[in-house]
């Protein structure tokens, strides 16, 4: 890394970043009142996985215990979302909407308060390009009281909707959900299924019974049904005599819109034969067949494992696109089966199944087998195997390359690649850097943790920018030992390769800057890294209030991101300001208006990651 260094005194915005904005920080909002509001790209920022980046405003409103409330997000300039969170906005938000009010892209949440002050983040559905917006929050009154479940029978297809007038559930996933119930008498062990459909919403419909206190026990639920797309399919066998109540309901929790409820005689149940290890079997799958719980007709096959225990078991067919599906038998905290892993095309090329995976405790197994979409129909042939237990890790030390070859008789990740396991120790805050190599196959790295089954904390394929090779850069969470795992990126491909290890030690520290300078750097492998591996310098910035500044970057080099943000005492970055393609399709620009002083740190990094070259960073006043 080549840079200046410059002192400055600039001004920074407001930071409402996730997890860090409290009630006090929030414009107060009280119910009853519409508020106007304008997102920009100076308003705070948040890079989620699900979204990207999106900016927000947060506002507070002091809420009565019991008091149901609507929370309303309109604007005719960006896709509105609305996230309400008790005292802070940290944790998991207790409700959350995107077009649910019906009116193109408006939101509206709603939630059942206590007596306390909720934040309420009006926000982008993604991106830094907002615009003015209304915001309203009004208490909905008492809810209705729920009336008796309409009865339905079995055979019947009805039509209902979900509207303002639908019962209430008062602790929903989301806070509550609104439902419409059916009820129906069933015998014990009869096998019935239940379609919910609707184009208005997702629907997702509940199965259970009323409780001596009125309240409502739910035995099953289903959300998508296998056949695709996102209407509810479930099949439900009762466990006593009696009556049972259906409710049907939007996922969301509080979307409006119609929809048709049926009841239906079930498919036959599926009945599992015993497999044993080592045996292969050639079976069909046609109309006579059993459903699984989605209504899909599959095979079963059982048998009993053991901790530590690896399974493979690989499904072909030239008929149908094949699938594998693991269950456990032994009781859950449910008292039920439930899925382990799956698998689709993990044979290798075409549409074959393999499924490799570790049985984490004694007891009985269930493998469903069966068609990847559809009423699959045709013959099949199905082995059950088991592996060899994994080898010990190779330990890897720093500085030095590695020669290994993936054969034949490797053992096999959960996506049936052949791989070599190396381990070594590393210290929290430090960056290493893995690079793989090969002339046979396309390389994939990934890092984990040794404790129980192997998760990749972090992977890499192309990153080293040579055509297949690979090269992982990570910031160490922990001290402590990790495994590496060298495989293919595909499971049919083996052949040489090289594994290097490097230390580039801890974090480089921040440097500074002046307003009205540029720092001219050069991003390299001995730079900082970011979260998603990008090399990154830092600059140091003490912000006033009240400042106006443009900043740019430019490189010839790789695509400039500027992201601007705060580091909290354990070292932890949250961005509040960033851009990428400002100024034009690879240079940043950020007009910052300064709203809160402090300290801030300016990233001068690479959009994506391994990205390296020289650059230009400008901190000037405008006007």
């Amino acid at each position: 890394m080549r840079r200046s260094a410059f002192i400055m005194t600039v001004s920074a915005m407001a930071l409402f970043a996730a997890g860090h904005a409290a009630a006090q920080d929030a414009t107060p909002l009280r119910i009853g009142q519409t508020v106007s509001g304008q997102l920009t790209a100076e308003d705070p920022s948040v890079d989620n996985e699900n979204f990207g980046q999106f900016v927000y405003d947060t506002w507070s409103v002091q809420a009565r215990d019991g008091q149901r409330l609507q929370v309303a997000m309109r604007s005719d300039a960006f896709d509105a979302y609305l996230e309400v969170y008790k005292d802070t906005d940290t944790g998991e938000a207790i409700a959350m909407d995107d077009d649910g009010l019906r009116e193109g892209t408006n939101a509206r949440a709603r939630f059942t308060a206590e007596r306390g002050t909720y934040i309420i983040r009006a926000r982008t559905l993604a991106g830094l390009e907002g615009g003015d917006y209304t915001l309203e929050v009004i208490d909905r009154g008492q809810a209705p009281r729920a009336p008796r479940p309409t009865a339905i029978r079995l055979g019947d297809n009805v039509n209902g909707a979900i509207s303002d007038r639908s019962p209430v559930e008062e602790d929903g996933q989301y806070g509550e959900y609104t439902y419409n119930g059916y009820s129906f008498r069933a015998r014990q062990g009869e096998r019935l299924a239940i379609t919910l459909e609707s184009e208005d919403f997702d629907p997702i419909v509940r199965v259970g019974r009323m409780g001596r206190n009125g309240a409502f026990e739910e035995l099953a639920q289903n959300d998508d049904s296998g056949a695709g797309g996102l209407n509810s399919y479930l099949v439900f066998t009762a466990p006593a005599n009696g009556e049972f109540v259906i409710r049907a309901a939007p996922l969301d929790g509080s979307t409006d819109g119609d929809y048709e409820l049926g009841l239906a005689e079930g498919p036959p149940p599926l009945v599992a034969r015993s497999i044993a290890v080592g045996e292969t079997v050639e079976a069909s799958l046609d109309a006579g067949d059993g459903g699984n719980a989605f209504g899909q007709r599959a095979d079963a096959y059982s048998f009993t494992g053991t901790a530590g225990q690896r399974i493979v078991a690989t499904m072909s067919s030239d008929a149908f696109d094949t699938y594998l599906e693991l269950f456990s038998e032994n009781s859950d905290e449910n008292g039920g089966r439930y899925a382990l892993d799956s698998d689709d095309d993990g044979a290798g090329e075409g549409t074959n199944s393999r499924l490799t995976y570790t049985i984490p405790s004694d007891g009985q197994y269930t493998i469903e087998a069966r068609a990847f979409t559809g009423e699959g129909e045709g013959d099949y042939t199905l082995t059950f195997e088991e592996a060899a237990p994994l080898p010990a890790p190779v330990a890897l030390g720093y500085g030095t390359t590695v020669q290994g070859e993936i054969v034949a008789g490797d053992p096999l990740d959960d996506e049936s690649r052949g791989f070599d396991a190396y381990s070594f120790s590393g210290t929290a805050g430090n960056r290493i850097q893995l690079i793989m190599r090969s002339g046979d196959f396309d390389t994939y790295l990934q890092i984990g943790s040794p404790e129980g089954d192997f998760y990749a904390m972090a992977s890499d394929d192309d990153g080293l920018g040579e055509g297949t090779d690979s090269r992982l850069n990570y910031v160490l969470p922990n001290d402590g030992e990790f495994i590496v795992r060298a495989s293919p990126l595909s499971s049919d491909a083996n052949g040489l390769y090289s594994l290097e290890l490097l230390d580039r030690g801890p974090q480089p520290l921040p440097g500074s800057i002046l307003v009205g300078a540029t720092a001219r750097g050069t991003l390299g492998e001995d730079d900082a890294l970011a979260e998603d591996g990008s090399f990154y310098d830092a600059y140091k910035i003490s912000v006033k209030a009240g400042d106006k500044l443009r900043l740019t970057m430019v490189s010839n080099e790789f695509d400039a991101f500027i992201d601007i943000g705060r580091e909290d005492e354990a070292g932890v970055f949250t961005s509040v300001v960033s851009d990428d393609d400002s100024l034009s399709d690879t240079h940043a620009k950020i007009d910052w208006a300064v709203e809160e002083e402090g300290d801030y740190v300016i990233r001068a990094r690479s959009f994506s990651s391994g990205q390296s070259g020289a650059y230009a960073l400008t901190v000037e006043p405008k006007e």
